[in-house]
């Protein structure tokens, strides 16, 4: 199959080079300081799965894309979403795959209304890295998995062929038959653990130390009563892996929401907290929800502000 993969950020570059390590025909669609970058350093992983260096990767700009891939591995933050269709677009021929790894599931209607729902499926990832200052990719922790499916539920050839690439590549994939509960149930986590430690401003461990554990159990089960709303509550797997994250002492566990927060950079706030808001039942306030997201939005004013 041929791959393209947008950007070689810590995601792209992570779960693209370790299909490129196995062999798997695969393409970065890079900006060009990211292309000048890759040129000069080749790309690098750090990981306690196994370092990676591929000297001269396959890369192409946007300008030079044409329509012969297999599968578009989209991994980038919410609020890119829209310029990153116009790079993808000149790179889909008609059975082209698209696989989205964002949080959340509003991009999912925005690339069904621009590409048609037959050419997406469904997925998620669940991995911890970031590229340092020089462009390498570090991966901190042994979890680098990545789940996939039909968004209508079930099996298809397409992809049973995907998930046999993938299972030649040195990380954890998993063909999901309910990929969209899946990505549900995430999507509790992420707003969970962001909603916490953005509110907070501290890593898990910290806020257990200070004793908002059951505060974050709060808004756990908030953020769970609007999955059941949808017809997706958690199920008890889900659960149990959920409130073990986020009351685990000495955690050093923090979103990388509250990352971007440090950094000044924009949040997917928006895309995470207000939407999830957006899906509730008009009858219940979700009182710690609103709380997160009237702290996120001021800081996005705020930043906005001090910017212009």
């Amino acid at each position: 199959m041929r791959f393209l993969i947008l950007g070689a950020g810590a995601l792209g570059g992570y779960f693209g080079g370790r299909l490129a390590e196995a062999g798997e025909d695969v393409t970065f669609l890079l900006r060009p300081r990211r292309a000048a970058q890759i040129a000069q350093t080749g790309l690098v992983i750090r990981s306690p799965a196994g370092e990676l260096h591929l000297p001269s990767p396959q890369c192409v700009q946007a300008d030079a894309l044409t329509p012969e891939y297999d599968v578009v591995l989209l991994g980038c933050k919410a609020y890119d979403l829209d310029s990153a269709m116009d790079a993808i677009e000149p790179a889909l021929g008609p059975q082209t795959m698209i696989l989205p790894l964002l949080n959340g599931l509003c991009h999912l209607d925005v690339l069904a209304a621009r590409f048609g729902h037959e050419r997406l499926l469904g997925g998620l990832c669940q991995i911890s890295a970031a590229l340092d200052a020089q462009g390498a990719i570090e991966h901190f922790t042994p979890l680098h998995n990545l789940i996939f499916g039909e968004l209508d539920g079930g099996t298809s050839p397409r992809v049973e062929a995907l998930a046999a690439a993938f299972a030649r590549a040195r990380f954890d994939e998993r063909l999901s038959p309910d990929i969209v509960q899946e990505m549900w149930e995430k999507w509790c986590t992420i707003a969970s653990l962001a909603g916490m430690t953005c509110l907070m401003r501290a890593t898990v461990g910290d806020i257990v130390v200070a004793g908002g554990a059951e505060i974050a159990l709060q808004l756990f089960a908030e953020c769970r009563a609007i999955a059941a709303h949808n017809g997706h509550a958690p199920q008890a797997q889900a659960i149990e892996r959920t409130t073990a994250m986020i009351t685990a002492s000495g955690s050093p566990v923090t979103a990388s929401m509250y990352k971007d927060i440090l950094r000044g950079a924009p949040t997917e706030a928006d895309h995470i907290v207000s939407e999830l808001l957006r899906r509730g039942d008009p009858a219940q306030s979700y009182p710690l929800l609103r709380v997160v997201q009237a702290h996120l939005l001021a800081y996005e004013a705020q930043r906005k502000r001090l910017a212009g």
